[in-house]
Parts: structure tokens; sequence; C-alpha cells
């Protein structure tokens, strides 16, 4: 055991997780009406709780268990066989499995923007818990656990390039969300604007620092390629903040706090597949177009193909995800053929195994809440409970 590459992974550890808790709730939070709020931070909180068990049960087991193609087993399912004394490398294997279980966490609690201010709350927990075991875990093992799209599997020798989840976390989760948001059809207040930017602001902060434990940590050694994986990603989340605040300003006369942080986490979800390889200078071109390219991509999914992705998970996940994997074989770190066929790869499968999924749990659960719930808020309908009260 190596104990600085293991402090070092504690602490990112707590980093990824005070991304969900609190960072990702206030992001979404701030965007929804006041009415929503707390049913926001219930989605993200409740996520949080459920796939950490899961994670325990079933989890860790498919996508770390072993080096199976297609899943790694149930082997260590309730992490049988790991004690305080396993090793995964240089780090105690339980470090491992909480570090990925934070990522576990942060996954389906991306798609809860797709869906926010409409859906049921059974759902939420039904859809969120089956889809991690489904798709993230499975597509976690195929390129982090030694499975198809690792090195020496499908695509060859080199196999798919994926730091930090580009694809095993940021195209899953934007895909997920845009059939999500599909199926469950527009919002009733589509125009209402964010009940509270202050909010939208702190939790991308949040996120900001959180991520350098997301893409930093996945180095899993406190090392010269952890150093340069967060100073890329600080560096591309910058670019992307300008670009974005510039493109909106050119486009529309001004430019908002929304959308400037809004282009951090583009910024973040484009550089995060990459951060492992690239530099500071492929960092700034890599988030300097995201800010453009994602802004667009909110445009086109909103106004083109009519698809209420409510807080834009796929515009700015999927596509910047997406975006920064394609940008690895751009720059020469990884092979057209693996980044593409790793992306063709995933994309079919969790579009076909989300929609399944999402069908299924219809069956089992109300995937949309009924009109007086929607108009008077999931606050008050699903939780009884109001996030300002003005007459107290």
């Amino acid at each position: 055991m190596n104990a600085a590459d293991t402090a070092f992974i504690l602490i990112a550890t707590a980093l990824v997780l005070f991304m969900s808790l609190p960072g990702l709730a206030l992001f979404y939070g701030g965007l929804v009406r006041a009415r929503n709020v707390l049913s926001v931070f219930m989605h993200c909180f409740a996520i949080a709780a459920l796939m950490s068990v899961l994670w325990l049960v079933f989890g860790y087991s498919i996508a770390f268990g072993g080096e199976g193609a297609l899943w790694g087993g149930f082997g260590k399912t309730l992490l049988l066989g790991v004690t305080a004394d396993s090793l995964s490398g240089a780090l105690p294997e339980v470090l491992f499995f909480a570090y990925q279980m934070t990522f576990a966490i942060i996954t389906p609690a991306l798609i809860v923007g797709a869906y926010v201010e409409r859906v049921g709350f059974g759902f939420v927990l039904l859809f969120s818990a089956l889809w991690m075991l489904v798709v993230y875990a499975p597509v976690a093992h195929w390129i982090w656990g030694g499975g198809m799209l690792a090195d020496g599997g499908i695509f060859g020798e080199t196999g798919v390039r994926d730091f930090a989840g580009g694809i095993v976390v940021h195209e899953t989760a934007g895909l997920a969300a845009l059939l999500v948001a599909w199926v469950l059809g527009p919002r009733r207040h589509k125009t209402t604007p964010p009940h509270n930017p202050g909010m939208v602001m702190m939790g991308a902060g949040m996120l900001w620092v959180g991520w350098f434990g997301f893409n930093g940590g996945s180095a899993l050694a406190a090392n010269g390629q952890a150093a340069m994986a967060i100073a890329v990603t600080h560096l591309s989340a910058a670019a992307a903040s300008l670009s974005w605040a510039a493109w909106e300003r050119i486009k529309f006369g001004r430019a908002s706090l929304v959308g400037i942080v809004t282009g951090t986490i583009a910024g973040l979800a484009s550089i995060t597949p990459a951060s492992g390889w690239v530099g500071p200078v492929e960092a700034l071109v890599i988030g300097a177009v995201a800010g453009v390219l994602c802004q667009e991509a909110v445009l086109l999914v909103k106004n083109r193909i009519r698809i209420d992705d409510t807080l834009d998970v796929f515009a700015v996940h999927g596509v910047g995800g997406i975006f920064g994997t394609l940008m690895i074989a751009a720059f020469g770190h990884g092979t057209w053929a693996a980044q593409l066929g790793g992306l063709a790869v995933v994309g079919l499968w969790t579009v076909a195994a989300s929609l399944a999924l999402i069908k299924l749990c219809a069956l089992v659960t109300p995937i949309r809440v009924d009109v007086e719930s929607e108009v008077n808020g999931l606050d008050l309908s699903s939780h009884g409970e109001r996030a300002y009260d003005l007459n107290s």
C-alpha cells in the first residue's frame, strides 16, 4: 500500500461525493421553480443513498469483480473476500470501492435534470436503481474493469480511452436523460425562469472544486498525471465559461450568470475523458469549443428537436462527453476506431437498455405526476414541504 496515494484518493472520494451533495443538488435546485426545489434535493439525496447500498450489494462486483468481457460477475457481491488489507493496485481495495461508488452515485443523479418538475418519485428511485446496475456498472466494466472495450479487447491493443468518464458517465447519463425526457413529455410551465440563479452559481462552484477529485483522482495515484489532470480540468472549465458567455452575448446581446456557469459545467464534462492525456493548450481548445458547441446543442434540443430535457443534461453532459472523447483521438492520444467504436457500442446499449427500463418502470409506478400535483409543485404534492415559507 502506498500511503501518499491512499491519502490522495481518500480526499478525492470526499470531493466527488461533494459534487453530488450538495453541488449538483444546488445547481439543479436553483434552476427549477421555487415550488420544486425540495423535490430536486430529495431526488439527489435519495439517489446517493440508494446507489451506495446497491453499489455494495451488486454494482461493484458487476463493474470490478472480474475480467470477463461483458461483466465482472458476482464474486465480490457485498465485498465478499475484501478486507482492510486487500489491495487494488497500491490502494486498499475498500478505498477503490468507495471512490468508484461516488461515480455510481453522481451518474444517475445527473439524469435528474431531465425529468424534474413532473416526475413521480417512485419512478426516480426504481429507474435509477435498475439503470445503475444494468447500464452504468456494465459500461464501467467494459472500459475500466478490463472488459471488452479496454486495452486488448475488441479494438485491439489500444482500447477505448476514457480517463474519468466521458463515455462511462457523461454519454450514458446524457442519452438516458434525453430518452426519459422524450417519454415523459414536456412540462406545463416550460418558460418559467430559474428561481434562484445564485443557488445555481454556488452549486456550479462546488462542482468545479469537486471535479478536481473526479478527474485528478482517476489517476489513482498522487503523481504528475493527477496534477496535470487537475490543471487541465480547471483550464477547460475556465475557457468554456468564457466562450459560453461570449457566444451568448454575441447571439442574445448579454451574458447571463446561469449561462456562464453552465459553460463551466460544459467545459468540465468535455475535459473529463481526456484529462489524463492532454496538456494545458489542448485543454483550452477543448474548453473553448465546448462552450459554443454545448450551447448550440441546448438550442438544438429545445427548439428543433423539441424535447424538454429540462436542465439540458444531454446537451451539456452528453454532447460534452462525446466531444471530449473524440478529442482524445484528434490530439493523437487514442485511436479513432476505438473512440468512435466505444461511443457507438455504449450508445447503442444505453439507448436500448434505458428505453426498456423506462417502459418496465412505468408498468410498476407512475412515471409522471397528475396535472394538479405538477401545477402545485412537487415539494408539497410529493413531499409535503415548502422550501420557502414567507409567513414564518
